[in-house]
């Protein structure tokens, strides 16, 4: 790609509108997910016994449960970046293409 193409694209709104958005998500994401887990990991060196409480019969501790809803949390959170990512980024990408051509 010539440098003036790169001009082109890096002066296009749509190009700057698609990293605005993109960047502005993926750090919405982000912070939740080290929200979530910075919380985890206070308590469990600040309160320990929260997690440490027996559930389920007194065989499972309320940690593993709320770790595993961790997990799942950011896979959740990589979907819904990937979603978006494939519908409204993705279309963005294209119109930004379809000028260049």
């Amino acid at each position: 790609m010539t440098q003036d193409k790169v001009e082109q694209v890096k002066n296009n709104p749509k190009y700057q509108e698609l990293v605005s958005k993109r960047n502005k998500f993926a750090w919405t994401l982000s912070i939740i997910m080290l929200v979530v887990y910075y919380t985890f990991i206070m308590i469990i060196a600040f309160k320990p016994a929260i997690f440490g409480a027996k559930i389920a019969g007194g065989v499972i501790t309320l940690g593993i449960p709320v770790g595993v809803a961790i997990i799942f949390i950011s896979f959740i959170l990589a979907g819904i970046y990937v979603k978006r990512a494939n519908g409204e980024f993705d279309t963005l990408t294209q119109q930004i293409k379809d000028e260049l051509k």
